[in-house]
């Protein structure tokens, strides 16, 4: 078979998955009452179970098959996850709405690739009926993919944007007001579009944010700013949650605060696009990348008086 017969075979799937989203009308699914799409009481949190909705990219059956390893080590942790083609999404989302209308548990989305384009369009359709979703996490998406629609309430990208196939750095989108956080690894060059999605390292950092999400509150930890990094090729892919504003007290400088929020030097640096040993003005601020933290650690008063500028 010629290249372009190929392409055409690959190609084609996906033009008539992302057709179908056209047909698909949310206003004509039984709307959804307001208070079935509020965030759970933290009393109740315990109580929740998300439902994980995975996605794999072209021809995922052979070639993404990380996507299932994943979703096999969230079930072994206990919550309900699916693995679909990214074609299925339209289909896909349906039931999940109906599923949410009948079990209003917490919703997570991930994909890869066009399975990642696919995410973001089954997560905006979600949106369209007020169905929150708590994580979206997306690896090396297609250049097709959307921007994060603002019902995402935390936002995970891993992509290289030296990619062929992949590297859309989804940027957020109209009204978006959750916690975002964008990686791009071009630089570890061990890493590629085909066998992202199987980075064992990235499965166990998802698996955590999922495992901890029913105790850790979205929206209750202060400003939550964008970060985004180039890795260095000789760091650890950490994915962190979002960024938080802290201020600078005398003395400090970006190695003193790396050690304290225990985080690498070489993030601060880049975010704030300071020099990691100068002194730093008192008062100034510095964005620090950090994990959201379960309700049980919010009460630390040290992190409290760090966070705070410094008095006159």
């Amino acid at each position: 078979m010629k290249p372009p017969q190929v392409a055409a075979l690959l190609i084609a799937p996906l033009l008539s998955g992302f057709a179908s989203y056209a047909s698909f009308d949310p206003a004509a699914a039984e709307p959804i009452a307001a208070s079935a799409a509020a965030p759970a009481a933290a009393a109740a949190a315990a109580t929740e179970h998300p439902r994980v909705y995975l996605f794999r990219g072209f021809a995922g059956v052979v070639f993404s098959r990380g996507t299932d390893k994943l979703a096999d080590e969230i079930e072994q942790a206990g919550f309900t996850a699916t693995v679909n083609e990214a074609v299925m999404c339209p289909v896909v989302v349906k039931q999940a709405i109906a599923d949410y209308r009948t079990d209003p548990e917490p919703i997570v989305v991930i994909g890869h690739s066009v399975g990642a384009a696919c995410a973001l369009k089954f997560s905006d359709m979600l949106g369209a009926e007020n169905i929150p979703v708590s994580l979206l996490v997306t690896t090396d998406p297609a250049k097709i993919a959307e921007n994060v629609p603002a019902n995402v309430e935390r936002y995970i990208n891993v992509f290289q944007s030296n990619s062929m196939l992949g590297g859309r750095d989804v940027m957020p989108g109209e009204g978006f007001q959750g916690h975002y956080a964008s990686y791009d690894i071009l630089k570890h060059t061990e890493i590629t579009h085909i066998n992202m999605e199987k980075n064992e390292s990235i499965h166990q950092q998802i698996l955590s944010k999922i495992q901890q999400l029913a105790e850790t509150p979205a929206k209750a930890q202060g400003e939550a700013v964008p970060i985004r990094y180039v890795v260095p090729a000789d760091a650890a892919i950490e994915l962190w949650d979002s960024g938080m504003p802290v201020f600078a007290h005398p003395g400090d400088t970006l190695q003193t605060l790396a050690m304290f929020y225990h985080v690498p030097p070489w993030s601060l640096a880049q975010i704030n696009s300071v020099s990691d040993a100068a002194p730093l003005p008192p008062g100034q601020r510095i964005i620090v990348p950090r994990h959201l933290l379960p309700f049980a650690a919010l009460g630390d008063s040290s992190a409290a008086t760090a966070l705070a500028p410094p008095k006159p």
